[in-house]
This record gives C-alpha cells, sequence and structure tokens, in this order.
C-alpha cells in the first residue's frame, strides 16, 4: 500500500462580527498536509457506514493518528466530510464523502 496521495485536513475559522456593515468576515480555512493512501470505498463498507450505495465515496488511510480538530478534508479540488474514522494501532482510517 502506497501513501503517496495529499491530503489535507482543513479546519475552519468563522469570520467575526462587523458591527458597522452587519455583515461577517470571510472564513479562514487552516489545512495540514498529510500523504495517505486513497481509494474508492467498497460495497460492502457503503451499506455499512449509509445503508444504501453511494457515488463519491472514499476510504483514506494515513499513516499514524491525527490528533488535531479538523472540520473536513480536501483532496484534490474536492472536500470531503467524515462519516467514519477508525483509529487502528498504527493507522487511522477514514470513510469520507463529498460535500456539496
Amino acid at each position: 500500500m502506497r501513501y503517496d496521495k495529499k491530503v489535507y485536513f482543513q479546519k475552519i475559522t468563522p469570520g467575526e462580527y462587523d458591527p458597522a456593515t452587519g455583515n461577517y468576515g470571510e472564513d479562514e480555512v487552516t489545512e495540514t498536509l498529510r500523504f495517505a493512501s486513497v481509494v474508492n470505498t467498497g460495497t460492502d463498507m457503503m451499506q455499512l457506514v449509509y445503508g444504501q450505495l453511494r457515488q463519491d465515496s472514499l476510504t483514506i488511510q494515513i499513516q499514524n493518528h491525527y490528533n488535531e480538530p479538523f472540520d473536513r478534508i480536501r483532496y484534490g479540488d474536492k472536500t470531503y466530510s467524515v462519516d467514519r474514522a477508525s483509529n487502528l494501532r498504527l493507522k487511522q482510517v477514514f470513510v469520507v464523502s463529498e460535500v456539496q
């Protein structure tokens, strides 16, 4: 298994409220790079997690554990929300689905 794909763990900080204009500022997104093994989620795992088959579901596996708080994961140009996370002894596995 190769851990050669770049995935980014994103932490989103909401923009501050500006009482002068009544608007909120832009959200700030902080990304942390990790290398991972990324594959399409198998049909058995989709049935277990979602109860149905879904498109745009990936299984991301990283070496070691990522313990920092994060909101979503970016892979390529798409962002994904974590539907299931498993901490193994030396690895961490995420089953993710695309955020629209």
